[in-house]
């Protein structure tokens, strides 16, 4: 019998006042609920990488900053993510953009999907991160969950709003089954395909 695919869900934001935690407790949670995978949180506060300075990708040469090396290895060990996505000025961060850099072996030939927050869904973020997926030869998923508009007001505590998942949970539920759903199923090709 085949191994569970092993997914890492990464926070991409790192602000103190980040409404990340929320959405990635959110859909750890359905993650959890299933038992075709396992979830990891890999928290981007956790590899205060510099900004990409290497020589060229590890693709081409070897890493040299010790943190970078830990966020590779680190990313070795999975099969698929999970980003969960703010949305700064239409694209993603700052921070998560550098991660994405710091690596690329690691990355190619697994699949990704996202829950993207912000006033538009994080609907320009996910565009970005799966253009940018596709030059590290991942697999995006063609469903992801946007968080937007209203809903998202509804639910942030820095607009007044809930901090709850649960009050908008009926709109966003069949985009989070989908969106798992094509991880799995790229996560168990792709594992296959490599080994």
């Amino acid at each position: 019998m085949a191994t569970k695919p092993k997914i890492a869900i990464i926070v991409s934001s790192t602000r103190p006042t980040r409404f990340a935690d929320i959405p990635t407790a959110w859909i750890k949670a359905q993650a959890e609920a299933r038992d075709d995978l396992t979830v990891e949180v890999l928290d981007l506060r956790d590899y205060p990488m510099p900004f990409f300075a290497e020589v060229a990708s590890n693709a081409w040469a070897p890493t040299q900053d010790p943190v970078a090396v830990k966020w590779q290895k680190k990313l070795a060990e999975y099969d698929g993510y999970i980003f969960v996505l703010a949305e700064y000025n239409r694209s993603i961060t700052a921070v998560l953009k550098n991660a994405l850099d710091q690596a690329y072996v690691e990355w190619a030939k697994k699949p990704f999907g996202a829950i993207g927050y912000g006033s538009m869904g994080a609907a320009n973020a996910i565009g970005h991160l799966q253009n940018i997926g596709v030059e590290l030869q991942m697999v995006p998923t063609r469903h992801n969950v946007r968080i937007g508009g209203s809903d998202f007001f509804r639910v942030h505590p820095g607009f007044g709003g809930s901090g709850n998942l649960a009050d908008i949970e009926a709109g966003i539920l069949p985009a989070a089954k989908g969106m798992l759903d094509d991880v799995v199923w790229w996560a168990n090709a792709t594992k296959a395909a490599r080994g």
